[in-house]
């Protein structure tokens, strides 16, 4: 009985070993990065990835698949933070055709989304269209949480800057992260050549371990970030 209330209580993991599974590392990120480019020379330019959906959106289609890189045996172990290995981060390629680059997708994210999404459909079981708050621009609306149940507007900790980003929703009652305000700090510190017109996203994952998950496409109008118009 004791041995299994110190199992369920966490207390036979130091703190440490416990949090590793809660933070980026760069040498595990570097260790999945080289697995990923020793794939691609024993296999012809073909990159591990997981099969999802056409549609699926952009930074979360192309999941690293580490049953692919065990397989080849360029890997021994799943990295202690990763998804599959009982961590908050799933392993991510961005431009996998020319230039695969190993990122991560902050799950914390996906849960505080899947709260709001749970109680956007018990809202839409009961009338015939979402909650719609405030609209931002383009068809992108605020949500209207009081209607949804929420105390408070519900929102996510950003993975770069740590800050409150909003949740947010399109006329299909979709819902996606704000992103503006990390982006406006990324335009500001980043050298770039975007133009108005142009999805600027990139320019949060070229600079930092983690991809805009859950994000509608942004461009740049007066240095400021916009929501890019037909989104879809």
């Amino acid at each position: 009985m004791l041995l299994l209330t110190m199992l369920l209580s966490g207390c036979l993991y130091p703190n440490d070993e416990l949090e590793k599974n809660r933070v980026p590392n760069e040498d595990q990120l570097e260790l999945v990065q080289k697995s990923v480019d020793d794939y691609r020379e024993q296999t012809n330019g073909l990159v591990p990835i997981k099969t999802k959906e056409e549609d699926t959106p952009i930074f979360q289609k192309y999941l690293v698949d580490f049953t692919a890189l065990k397989a080849k045996h360029l890997i021994t172990e799943i990295p202690g933070n990763a998804y599959e290995n009982g961590g908050v981060y799933q392993y991510t390629l961005i431009t996998p055709e020319d230039n695969p680059r190993v990122k991560l997708i902050d799950l914390r994210m996906t849960e505080a989304i899947r709260e709001v999404r749970v109680k956007l459909e018990i809202y839409r079981n009961e009338h015939l269209y979402p909650p719609y708050g405030e609209e931002i621009e383009n068809g992108v609306y605020k949500l209207n949480y009081k209607k949804l149940g929420f105390d408070s507007e519900p929102y996510v900790v950003s993975p770069y800057s740590q800050k409150n980003l909003p949740i947010i929703m399109d006329t299909d009652g979709q819902l996606f992260v704000d992103y503006r305000m990390d982006l406006y700090e990324a335009l500001q510190k980043n050298e770039h050549d975007y133009k108005e017109g142009e999805d600027i996203r990139n320019l949060l994952a070229e600079n930092s371990p983690f991809v805009p998950a859950y994000s509608l496409p942004y461009t740049v109008r007066n240095g400021e970030p916009v929501f890019l118009e037909n989104n879809k």
